[in-house]
């Protein structure tokens, strides 16, 4: 009898969502989307099993026009550039206190 290697993520349900939203992504993917698939392919690049999650972010990586060294490019400038998850493109980082807020 062959032994059964493969095996179920414990991250798997969340996982399968935040895919399931890759996949449905309309237009251009923005930090959010490109860093969320670079964080799969890297969380299940080596795990023995989860195909299908495997499959399908692949597939959005592909309909995108990436690959996997082109998608890690992008998270790589997108992480240089200080963005973090969350925050809106171009906005300002920082808590806000140094900002002078009287009116004119």
């Amino acid at each position: 009898m062959a032994e059964q290697n493969e095996q179920t993520h414990p991250l798997y349900a969340s996982d399968r969502d935040a895919v399931d939203a890759l996949l449905g992504h309309q237009g251009e993917p923005g930090p959010d989307q490109l860093t969320t698939a670079a964080r799969l392919v890297m969380r299940y690049a080596d795990f023995p099993g989860a195909d299908d999650i495997k499959n399908d972010i692949q597939k959005a990586v592909t309909a995108w026009g990436l690959d996997r060294d082109s998608l890690n490019n992008k998270c790589r400038d997108i992480w240089s550039s200080g963005w973090r998850p969350g925050q809106a493109i171009g906005a300002e980082v920082g808590s806000g206190a140094d900002v002078d807020d009287r009116d004119s």
